[in-house]
């Protein structure tokens, strides 16, 4: 068997639990988000999560990402120790208007998912030429 010493820490497990009971939307995905001057990059933590269990959506402004750990315990088994979530996990963030969400490219490696959502062409910084002639309406 198993022998467990940190009270403690079984109650702090046993309050999240309930505090979480109800949460119809299943666990958040903890994530990580950066930008440049090209794009919005996004990762996702969703460490023993098969990647046909991944779905990532856009729809209007709003990235809707899902997936699901199935519990490896058997159903007739008694659980002796269960720390590790599992179930179905959710995150939804709502984007900016200035992204190209259409050209999203996604990679899954090591229980991480990367996002890098490119930045629409009338968002990206762009350097304006100055000429030596002033235009008419400048001089009038």
């Amino acid at each position: 068997m198993l022998a467990r010493t940190d009270v403690p820490g079984d109650l702090d497990r046993l309050i999240h639990q309930l505090a979480h009971a109800d949460d119809s939307t299943g666990s958040v995905i903890p994530a990580d988000a950066w930008r440049d001057d090209e794009a919005l990059y996004l990762q996702f933590d969703l460490p023993g999560m098969d990647r046909s269990t991944i779905e990532l959506t856009t729809q209007q402004h709003t990235l809707m990402l899902s997936a699901e750990r199935p519990s490896p315990i058997p159903a007739d088994a008694r659980p002796v120790l269960t720390e590790r979530p599992s179930g179905r996990f959710t995150r939804r963030l709502t984007l900016s208007d200035v992204l190209d969400t259409a050209a999203t490219e996604a990679a899954y490696d090591n229980g991480v998912l990367t996002l890098r959502i490119p930045l629409a062409a009338h968002a990206k910084p762009r350097k304006i030429a100055i000429s030596g002639v002033v235009p008419k309406q400048l001089t009038s």
